[in-house]
């Protein structure tokens, strides 16, 4: 393997939504790194609202003339696609104690299996420690506003699935 590049990190998830949390942990990121690679799970335990290919064209309309943030998917272990890109870092956000439980051991793990890649774990801004995207999704699919918590193709998507399933009932 090539010398990861140090300048590079990774910021992975399943993103169902993208959430203003995420963006303003990622824009954090470009503060300590040259590029993020937005790196969306295409496998998740997680129930999913959106299709894969759903939550990465919302990301790419999200970030749409940022040059510096990569939107890409990704399958299989996390560590290889990191490998696989270079990056010399996985970039993690952190909201509570029980973040950081599930993390640290992601970060060890990734950490056993590659010695080069390090894990940079930002604080979760104040402004979004109470979001998640569970939460988002919850209140969007029932009609709640979230303006202003998520990005507007984003918002856009997330309207579009809540009148799909008012049509359903």
């Amino acid at each position: 393997m090539a010398e990861p590049n140090p300048r590079l990190a990774v910021y992975p998830g399943t993103f169902d939504p993208l959430t203003r949390g995420h963006m303003s942990l990622i824009y954090r990121g470009l503060r300590l790194f040259d590029n993020v690679v937005f790196a969306i799970a295409s496998s998740t335990p997680k129930k999913t609202c959106f299709t894969f290919e759903e939550r990465v064209q919302m990301a790419r309309e999200t970030f749409a003339g940022e040059p510096r943030i990569i939107v890409e998917g990704f399958e299989g272990l996390l560590i290889d696609y990191v490998e696989r890109r270079g990056a010399g870092a996985i970039l993690r956000g952190l909201r509570a104690v029980s973040d950081f439980e599930y993390e640290f051991q992601m970060a060890l793990m990734n950490r056993r299996l590659s010695r080069e890649v390090q894990t940079v774990f930002l604080m979760t801004d104040y402004n979004w420690m109470y979001l998640s995207s569970t939460i988002v999704k919850e209140v969007a699919l029932n009609g709640g506003n979230v303006k202003g918590l998520v990005s507007e193709p984003v918002l856009a998507k997330l309207t579009e699935k809540h009148k799909q399933l008012k049509a359903q009932a």
